[in-house]
């Protein structure tokens, strides 16, 4: 059984990979992509500056566009579980850099590897409120991250016109074929390195209400125009 189980892994990490990269990128050709704001990060980092990407594990599908749309590495922290492996291996071909590890394994290493990261490349992805949830709730890691790099954070949204909707703990959400995909940056925000427990909370709690909040705006526009075609 165990033979059994190390062929099935090898074919997926190996064969499946190669072929999800394939349709994967036949299916994103399928997208009306739309990118706003992008020239906030652009102009950021031409100046030397550091940002880290924040954005809801449920709509991870549209970060796969980002390393081409602004042609740099981009280190992502990606769970060490076999899962992983295979979303690692895809990463990798679509121009991310895995770091291994997660908030319930392997997180203290996984975050001295981000911030040498963000350090080294300038930018980074952080899914804030991933592996496992609750969703919508970011993690700590993200403050300490911007804090220990110098980094500022970018919450990014993203919106589908027509979706999947998978029953998962974060409901998931695919694009379908040629509907329109918005990526929107937001304003950078600025975190101070050194912050007491009740200010670390705030800029937690801000940062995540506002994303929130700009994810209902985002979601009653593109349902407002989907119904006006």
């Amino acid at each position: 059984m165990n033979l059994r189980k190390e062929i099935k892994f090898f074919f997926v990490k190996h064969v499946l990979t190669s072929f999800a990269h394939y349709i994967f990128k036949l299916y994103a050709k399928t997208m009306r992509l739309r990118v706003e704001n992008e020239d906030v990060i652009k102009n950021h980092l031409e100046n030397d500056g550091r940002v880290i990407l924040a954005a809801w594990h449920q709509r991870i599908f549209a970060g796969f566009y980002i390393p081409r749309r602004l042609k740099r590495p981009i280190s992502v922290m990606i769970s060490q579980s076999r899962d992983g492996d295979f979303a690692a291996n895809i990463a990798k071909r679509l121009g991310g850099k895995p770091v291994r590890g997660s908030s319930s394994r392997g997180g203290r290493k996984a975050l001295r590897e981000m911030i040498d990261a963000v350090i080294r490349d300038q930018i980074a992805g952080h899914v804030v409120d991933g592996p496992t949830g609750p969703p919508h709730v970011i993690k700590p890691g993200l403050i300490s991250l911007a804090q220990r790099s110098g980094a500022a954070i970018c919450p990014s949204y993203a919106f589908y016109e027509k979706a999947w909707i998978f029953n998962s703990w974060d409901q998931s959400m695919i694009p379908k074929p040629f509907s329109r995909v918005v990526i929107r940056f937001g304003a950078l925000e600025f975190i101070p390195e050194n912050m007491d427990s009740e200010e670390f909370e705030r800029t937690r709690l801000h940062i995540e209400q506002k994303m929130i909040e700009e994810y209902e705006k985002g979601d009653r526009a593109m349902a407002s125009s989907r119904s006006s075609t």
